[in-house]
């Protein structure tokens, strides 16, 4: 079996006359070593602030984003370069956790560890069955509901713990953050986050030193305290080199996040399964995005893919770590470069290892500031609920169809409004969990017993990426589909 590991050297000046470098190719060590750096420099900011939000170990996830991307690439044999950063789909569900009584972060990761093996089942189960099955089960209407209320749920999480800490931080991070990724085109836009990130930590500290402390409840305080908006007395404390410490409870009773074996919880893996959904969505997106640029058929692999970010989730939860997805930032690398060797993502992968093994590097990405999260999340949040309107709006979902409407509707409202239902005494459903429950289990009650005419315009398309369609709107499934990237005689 091959493991896609064996690249042919390709010179650099076939690039430079507008050829690329395709996935089982690359470039001299010395430029793939330089591209792989920038792919780090892509997924740096997110891959850190999601498990910051999540209340994780950052050092531990920046880790096992580099481990887990070598696991997915060994699983698509090379043929789908990519990068698996930290997925923002479970940070609505892990704040809905950590709400619950006696929820500790090996409950969350437990949770997040079922959701990838679920994941990768499905991917299992698309690589043998084909796409049909998947989008008969989750058609666009549905996907682009939850993805919706995934994030949009969020929104209380940006305005009761991290905007408070410093509002005027968090909002001229907001701007910066909004200006760069609009003014900016190329790498330097896709690196907004990154940008935003050392922009508000820098104000936060000239803002210490010029105005002193400041009066503000901290996240998971009881109530306002004088501080310094950016507190680094923990960075010198710690090693350069080392493992992520083991979680511990401090002596004033609080968790300290570290690495640690997950423990289950039935009420913790309903809320994280929803997460599921958003993932197929995006992995189906991505890697058909990265099927365009390189020119490679990439259908046959599809279940590979999401198997192996399934894969790559459930190994790193194992030990403590962040739920991993693909990562656009690093797709719209490749864009820029057109160079998608898969060498450049081993090298960002053992890059990501070697951060992953500094205590110092993991302290510092602790220490940003509340009101500079709350800056980026207000964006970040919102961006990840307007994505399931963009599933919408590019598979053309008619919403004038009461079966797309009606269901839906109350779905997403159950999900942002987080609307609970108490099943017994010891186990309530509510938020995320429920409104995913509605919307999937609304839709489907609602086209079984819906005439004709509407159930035959229901469904849309599919995923729709660019100009082609991954789905079964024409009947046809995709593995055995004509005119898809790759196709050019047209014959597949």
């Amino acid at each position: 079996m091959s493991l896609g590991i064996g690249w042919k050297v390709k010179d650099a000046s076939a690039v430079a006359a507008g050829g690329v470098v395709a996935p089982d190719e690359r470039l001299s060590w010395g430029k793939t070593i330089g591209l792989g750096a920038q792919h780090v420099v892509a997924m740096f900011g997110a891959t850190f602030v999601f498990p910051l939000i999540m209340g994780l170990n950052p050092q531990l996830a920046i880790m096992m984003s580099g481990l887990a991307t070598i696991l997915f690439l060994l699983i698509v044999q090379g043929k789908v370069p990519s990068y698996l950063g930290t997925s923002a789909s479970f940070v609505g569900a892990v704040a809905a956790i950590r709400a619950q009584e006696g929820a500790t972060s090996a409950t969350v990761t437990g949770a997040i560890l079922i959701a990838g093996l679920v994941l990768a089942a499905v991917g299992v189960l698309i690589h043998f069955m084909g796409s049909a099955i998947l989008h008969k089960v989750l058609p666009p209407a549905v996907t682009g509901a939850v993805v919706m209320l995934i994030g949009f749920n969020l929104a209380p999480v940006v305005a009761n713990i991290y905007w408070p800490q410093d509002q005027w931080v968090a909002f001229l991070t907001m701007l910066f953050t909004i200006v760069v990724a609009v003014a900016f085109r190329g790498f330097i836009g896709r690196i907004a986050v990154f940008l935003a990130l050392i922009f508000g930590t820098a104000l936060s500290w000239i803002l210490d030193k010029t105005s002193g402390q400041i009066n503000s409840v901290l996240g998971g305080a009881a109530k306002a305290t004088d501080h310094f908006r950016w507190d680094t007395s923990g960075i010198s404390k710690v090693d350069w080199f080392g493992l992520p410490s083991k979680t511990m409870v401090a002596a004033d009773g609080k968790e300290v996040v570290g690495w640690h074996m997950p423990s289950f919880s039935m009420a913790a893996i309903l809320l994280v399964l929803p997460a599921v959904i958003a993932l197929i969505a995006e992995n189906t997106g991505h890697v058909k995005a990265v099927a365009e640029m390189t020119g490679h058929d990439l259908d046959p692999v599809m279940g590979r893919a999401i198997a192996g970010d399934g894969v790559g989730t459930a190994f790193a939860s194992l030990f403590g770590g962040s739920p991993t997805t693909t990562y656009a930032e690093n797709i719209g690398v490749m864009a820029a470069t057109r160079v998608y060797s898969t060498a450049a993502y081993y090298v960002a992968a053992l890059v990501a290892v070697i951060f992953g093994l500094s205590p110092k590097f993991g302290a510092l990405v602790s220490s940003i500031p509340g009101g500079v999260l709350g800056g980026i999340t207000v964006v970040l949040y919102g961006m990840i609920g307007l994505l399931g309107a963009k599933i919408w709006k590019e598979n053309g979902v008619d919403f004038a169809n009461p079966i797309n409407l009606v269901p839906l509707a109350a779905g997403i409202v159950i999900g942002i409004g987080d609307v609970k239902m108490k099943l017994s005494d010891n186990f309530t459903l509510g938020g995320i969990a429920l409104g995913t429950i509605v919307a999937i289990g609304g839709y489907h009650l609602a086209r079984a017993i819906a005439p004709k005419e509407l159930r035959d315009h229901a469904d849309g398309t599919a995923i729709a990426v660019g100009d082609y369609v991954y789905g079964d709107s024409d009947k046809i499934d995709d593995l055995y589909q004509k005119g898809y990237p790759g196709d050019t005689d047209g014959t597949r």
